[in-house]
């Protein structure tokens, strides 16, 4: 892999928090779009699609274990939700969030089979 391809998925990670900041100054529905954006998900593939040579069925087989991440991550932006909603204070709220995408998480390797 060119060590541009190495370095790019980092440099547009910073870029993204960067404008996440930038953005919640204007517009927190901005900054929200911003922050739910797939990009986490593409410089993933990316990674494994150059890693693997542009070979089809590894990147079939890692988006694939990727639907389980999502899932559990939608249990945790639930959680997190659900607590801000009730008032909690950051730390429980990650907390609880942080629990719930675990267990979510769990629950679907439990049902996969592994």
């Amino acid at each position: 892999m060119p060590e541009w391809q190495k370095i790019a998925p980092a440099l547009i990670s910073i870029l993204v928090i960067v404008t996440i900041a930038i953005a919640r100054a204007y517009s927190k529905t901005l900054a929200a779009i911003v922050a739910t954006m797939p990009v986490n998900i593409t410089l993933a593939l990316w990674i494994v699609w150059s890693a693997e040579d542009g070979r089809p069925g590894p990147t079939l087989a890692f988006a694939a274990s990727m639907l389980r991440g999502i899932l559990a991550t939608l249990a945790f932006l639930l959680a997190a939700w659900l607590a801000a909603r009730a008032g909690w204070p950051l730390v429980p709220l990650l907390l609880a969030s942080y629990a719930a995408w675990l267990l979510a998480l769990g629950a679907l390797f439990w049902l996969a089979g592994g």
